[in-house]
């Protein structure tokens, strides 16, 4: 088979994947009696009574549902995206002080009304899209509030980058940790790449100098703070003054990282930023690729001193795909386009549940499916493995085969 060939048949099996996970969360995730979508569905595919909502969720739906109605033009992603805006704006936007609430109940009553940044980024993600999509302005003015919030409320002018949490009403917390398997550090990896990743989103709807600053602002803090030059790894929590405070090594970020680094590059139209940045991203594909992943394709979870969870989650296989990806446009090298084409097979062998829709939380070392997590929650939302097959689609689209 001819490579031409090979990347038109890729492109049209992770569109039939891209709208097969779309079907699953228009027919099943849809809250028809307190409105937006379902809080819960378990792993068995049964959503949970009165299960709470995230911001995390709502913002992701926003964004996943607003980015294939972009690409596609298909009236029922563009309604399903009205669905969330509309939800997102009565029951998550604080009327009061700006910005998002972290978590409500299933009516749409607020019940964690902390701010996380990492929420309002990926506020900033989703209503830039959304305006991408429709052309909604109020939209773009809420992701443009939002930058605002972030860059007065978080930012430390101190030693640069953002504070993870604030209350409701932009006071500090003792307990800022984005979920309770993270350290209670004031400033994560985690955090920053997910405010970098919205301000390159919004600066395509808004090309904005004081925001195009903060993007170079956040590449550089990656660079010389997050990117470890000993190991290639991100390190992951930080001291306000970035003294590290883990030595957990997360595959899935790393290879995420590299392309999301690269895509902000590109947006700045930076020659020597965007040099300098693929040097970073193909080091952390490099390393990803070598020292975290099984000879199938896969990516393992993360590891910790000597343990590494082997378990291979969703998101993670998601997020390596469009790395591997990426350092192929980059190089040219066809390890790369290799790696890509083994870690889908073992998508498709592993991930997709065709029993009951959309993919499994994770698989383990021996290729169990994790009966345990949700198919929908708080974490669990269409974000990673849509926008890796938006991606792959669109750039194979425009290579010239």
């Amino acid at each position: 088979m001819n490579r031409s060939h090979e990347l038109q048949l890729l492109s049209l099996e992770m569109q039939n994947e891209l709208f097969r996970i779309l079907d699953f969360w228009s027919k099943k995730a849809i809250d028809s009696e307190f409105g937006g979508f379902v809080g819960r569905i378990n792993a068995a595919g049964e959503v949970v009574p009165k299960a709470s909502k995230g911001a995390v969720l709502n913002t992701r739906l926003l964004w996943t549902f607003s980015a294939t109605y972009r690409k596609t033009s298909n009236e029922l992603y563009r309604t399903m995206a009205d669905r969330a805006y509309d939800y997102l704006l009565d029951y998550f936007w604080d009327k009061e002080d700006g910005g998002l609430f972290w978590e409500c109940d299933y009516q749409g009553k607020p019940i964690n009304t902390r701010k996380q940044a990492y929420g309002q980024g990926f506020g900033v993600y989703a209503f830039s899209e959304y305006f991408l999509a429709t052309g909604n302005k109020e939209s773009l003015a809420y992701a443009r509030e939002l930058f605002a919030l972030l860059e007065e409320k978080y930012r430390d002018p101190e030693f640069e980058g953002y504070i993870e949490a604030l209350s409701a009403d932009w006071q500090l917390m003792e307990d800022m940790r984005l979920s309770p398997k993270d350290a209670n550090s004031p400033k994560s990896m985690n955090t920053h790449l997910h405010i970098l990743e919205p301000y390159t989103n919004l600066y395509r709807a808004w090309p904005n100098e004081k925001l195009k600053e903060r993007i170079l602002v956040l590449i550089k803090l990656f660079q010389k703070r997050i990117i470890d030059p000993k190991t290639g790894h991100f390190n992951l929590f930080f001291d306000r003054n970035w003294t590290v405070q883990s030595e957990i090594v997360s595959y899935g970020h790393d290879i995420e990282g590299a392309w999301l680094l690269h895509e902000a590059a590109l947006e700045t139209d930076e020659t020597e930023v965007i040099q300098s940045v693929r040097q970073s991203a193909l080091k952390l594909v490099e390393v990803t690729s070598n020292e975290g992943t099984d000879t199938d394709g896969s990516v393992w979870y993360e590891k910790e001193g000597d343990q590494i969870d082997k378990d291979r989650h969703w998101w993670v296989q998601a997020e390596a795909m469009v790395g591997l990806m990426d350092a192929w446009e980059i190089t040219n090298d066809d390890w790369y386009f290799q790696g890509l084409q083994k870690a889908w097979e073992y998508i498709r062998a592993n991930l997709l549940d065709t029993q009951n829709g959309e993919w499994f939380w994770s698989v383990d070392d021996q290729g169990n499916p994790n009966a345990k997590e949700d198919k929908v929650g708080f974490w669990k939302c269409p974000y990673h493995n849509s926008r890796a097959l938006i991606e792959l689609i669109s750039r194979i689209n425009k290579l010239k085969i």
